[in-house]
């Protein structure tokens, strides 16, 4: 067994009793900033609502995007850069993905329109809201690229790999599906990774210091990453559902 740490500590939070939803602690910051431009608002207001996951109700991948051969759920997906660029690599699978940022929903919106994408749908809000209505073993991959890291050991409770969440990730997948979180912050990095690795049903593909240092093949580089703002260079997590 590997053992790996980043940063000074190793630190973690387990939450394994879900709140009530008033009580919750938010793993966001802001969710907007500058005004939307008028064809973003635009978007908003007409593509939005064609293409978004329910707001209550069951959510079935497959069923919101049907004849697919995979569906995936991209966490938090900024800018839409990756989610995007994967559906459009990848046209026979669906992709759901969650943003509180309206400013990010509105550029991916912005994408969706220009490549004329139909296998992506979107929601404005906590991806945990969707995932907790989700059935078992309904994905075939999930992405959580560059959460808010809230650095600081007394926020550590609201980062989003917790060890709820990580049991969440396990009851979604399909049996040989696949997560991927990737964070450039070293304390982020130890926390998560100590907590999915003691997770039921996931298992860490790493066999060597290179298979999470560098960027994985598949991987599609976000403005955010370019922006250098982390602690660390990225790292990528890749885990089995076994």
């Amino acid at each position: 067994m590997m053992a790996v740490s980043l940063g000074k500590n190793l630190i973690w939070q387990t939450s394994s009793n879900r709140l009530p939803e008033e009580k919750r602690l938010r793993t966001f910051g802001r969710t907007k900033s500058r005004t939307l431009s008028d064809r973003q608002q635009g978007l908003v207001d007409d593509l939005l609502p064609r293409i978004a996951i329910p707001s209550t109700g069951p959510v079935r991948p497959a069923g919101l995007i049907p004849g697919k051969a995979a569906h995936v759920l991209e966490i938090g997906f900024g800018g839409g850069e990756h989610l995007t660029g994967q559906a459009a690599r990848h046209a026979d699978a669906g992709y759901l993905g969650v943003e509180p940022f309206i400013n990010g929903v509105a550029k991916a919106l912005t994408q969706v329109d220009e490549a004329s994408l139909e296998n992506v749908r979107l929601f404005e809000g906590d991806a945990r809201d969707v995932m907790e209505r989700m059935p078992d073993a309904c994905l075939d991959r999930i992405f959580l690229l560059f959460p808010d890291p809230w650095p600081k050991l007394r926020h550590a409770k609201r980062r989003f790999v917790q060890d709820e969440t990580a049991s969440t990730f396990a009851r979604l997948l399909k049996p040989g599906g696949t997560l991927r979180v990737a964070t450039d912050v070293k304390a982020y990095a130890d926390h998560a990774l100590w907590i999915l690795r003691r997770a039921p049903g996931l298992k860490w593909q790493a066999a060597r210091a290179s298979d999470w240092r560098g960027a994985p093949a598949d991987h599609l580089t976000t403005r955010y990453e370019t922006k250098n703002l982390g602690d660390c260079a990225p790292v990528f997590f890749d885990f089995l559902r076994v």
